[in-house]
């Protein structure tokens, strides 16, 4: 069954148990993670930062920017979450999907690349996927250490 809602859950880290219909946000580790909108069960994690996804949170409601699409999944969905509602996006070809993250693989490569502050520091990419297909996790870990491992992979 499809989701048209995500509730927000701030927690420091996400737990092993992935629930229907809520989205967790750990700012400890500028991460959120969903189940798949589609209902199709799969867990949704994206990485926050300059050059991956932004989260709106005002006082109540959430919203991820830019949209989720869910390449890597048997169900490839697309959607926004905006206002803690679900906004299905129209589904994108293979080409349109590779442009999108030939786009976004530049973006970085230019943030990083003017950031003093970046250097002899793991890029980005190294550490997150890139922001147009979110990751598929497996089972969350409990610890920070499981956490980082998770965001290296």
């Amino acid at each position: 069954m499809s989701q048209a809602r995500f509730a927000p859950q701030f927690v420091e880290f996400l737990p092993d148990d992935i629930g229907p219909g809520i989205l967790y946000v750990s700012m400890s580790y500028a991460v959120a993670a969903h189940r798949c909108a589609c209902g199709c069960g799969r867990e949704v994690v994206t990485p926050l930062s300059p050059t991956d996804w932004k989260l709106i949170f005002d006082g109540e409601n959430v919203s991820l920017d830019p949209s989720i699409g869910n390449w890597s999944f048997p169900c490839r969905s697309h959607y926004f979450i905006r206002g803690s509602k679900v906004q299905w996006a129209a589904s994108m070809s293979d080409a349109a999907i590779q442009r999108g993250r030939l786009r976004d693989r530049a973006s970085k490569a230019a943030h990083f690349a003017k950031s003093p502050s970046s250097a002899g520091r793991l890029t980005s990419e190294e550490v997150a996927p890139a922001r147009e297909e979110a990751s598929p996790s497996k089972k969350a870990p409990s610890s920070a250490l499981g956490w980082l491992r998770r965001l290296l992979q």
